[in-house]
């Protein structure tokens, strides 16, 4: 088989990605850049204009609301085209008490104020409910919505992505690369072999880094906006980061974030500075085959607050992992601990990174560059 023309395509696609590589905003020292940047607002902060809303109730902008609940799977029978109306009617209403239940807040169906504070947060961009199950509190009460059935396999608190995809029986080691547009420095690519280092601590599994991007079975990069996945970035908050079950391998960044590489995140004066090693200890579980957790301890809980660190990892989190790949044979029960896992005095924003259920997409082009 001659590779030439496929690596002459490779080199192609790849230049005529310049536009979507940026250069990520990677700070190695949290002191030097502390006054930089002023505070952001939320994507959804004006759904706060909806506090003490309730059934029967008519508010301008509440159609967008039910938009934001279609999207995150809590009205499954809508149309992707539906138009939704500015009243509170009997399937908002069953939608924030589908939602306040997944987010263990009272369960009212009335926007009351801390309903509406978890709403406007960042977050993650997969569906809470997909194909009717729930992947929140899934393993607490063991139930599914009832409009289809269950496709998350559960055990525990820690849930696994829907045919419970591993890497292959046998597997030992598994290599990973950077993008190479990105230009990573070594203290980067640092903190990513030790977040690779918190799951081989407790598994059979190995990570080594290799030069040989499209050889590696995980490929590791920072990105803007629309890069050709389907999950496009939403610049600074929102959306963190994916990855995808495996085997597929792509781990996606958000380059518009202010990602701290070292240094104590949690007393930088900047409300978006965003903990790297925390997000990559997370979505590497989900390149592993580990779907979100409904422990709030848990390294794959869906949320982390900016300003802080979250890199150890939970008994939870060990279950599942192990789970599905066995223990570390000189795996002694407990792992290594970290800075302190606090948040700024303000309490900072709350970031999330998204794990999509599926690897394929249908820009086949672009699945074979990432």
């Amino acid at each position: 088989m001659n590779i030439k023309p496929i690596i002459i395509l490779a080199f192609l696609i790849s230049l005529s990605l310049t536009n979507v590589v940026v250069s990520a905003r990677l700070f190695p020292n949290v002191s030097s850049w502390l006054n930089a940047h002023a505070p952001t607002g939320g994507a959804w902060d004006a759904f706060l204009n909806f506090t003490g809303c309730h059934r029967g109730d008519k508010y301008d902008g509440l159609a967008n609301l039910k938009s934001y609940f279609e999207r995150f799977g809590y009205f499954p029978h809508a149309p992707p085209s539906s138009n939704f109306s500015d009243e509170f009617d009997d399937a908002l209403e069953s939608a924030i008490k589908t939602y306040q239940k997944n987010f263990n807040l009272n369960v009212t169906g009335v926007l009351d104020d801390a309903t509406v504070q978890q709403i406007v947060l960042p977050r993650c961009g997969v569906a809470d409910i997909i194909n009717g199950t729930t992947t929140m509190n899934a393993a607490k009460e063991n139930e599914t919505a009832s409009f289809s059935k269950p496709k998350f396999h559960t055990v525990a608190h820690f849930t696994l992505f829907p045919g419970m995809p591993r890497w292959p029986e046998g597997t030992q080691e598994l290599t990973y690369a950077f993008f190479p547009g990105n230009g990573l420095s070594d203290a980067v690519k640092g903190v990513f072999a030790a977040a690779f280092a918190r799951w081989a601590e407790v598994t059979s599994l190995k990570f080594r880094e290799t030069a040989s991007y499209f050889g590696a079975d995980i490929r590791i990069g920072f990105f803007s906006g629309d890069h050709g996945d389907g999950e496009p970035f939403d610049g600074s908050l929102g959306t963190l980061a994916h990855a995808f079950s495996p085997t597929n391998g792509r781990f996606h960044l958000d380059a518009a974030e202010d990602w701290v590489v070292s240094g104590d995140v949690t007393r930088s004066a900047l409300p978006t500075a965003v903990d790297l090693e925390s997000v990559a200890v997370h979505e590497i579980g989900h390149l592993l085959g580990l779907g979100h957790s409904s422990v709030e301890e848990a390294v794959m809980f869906p949320t982390i607050s900016s300003r802080k660190k979250k890199v150890v990892l939970a008994r939870d989190d060990i279950e599942g992992i192990q789970f599905l790949y066995g223990s570390n044979p000189n795996f002694n029960g407990s792992t290594a601990t970290s800075a302190p896992e606090r948040d700024a005095s303000d309490g900072g924003r709350c970031l999330t990174c998204v794990g999509p259920s599926s690897g394929v997409f249908a820009l086949l082009t672009f699945a074979f560059l990432f």
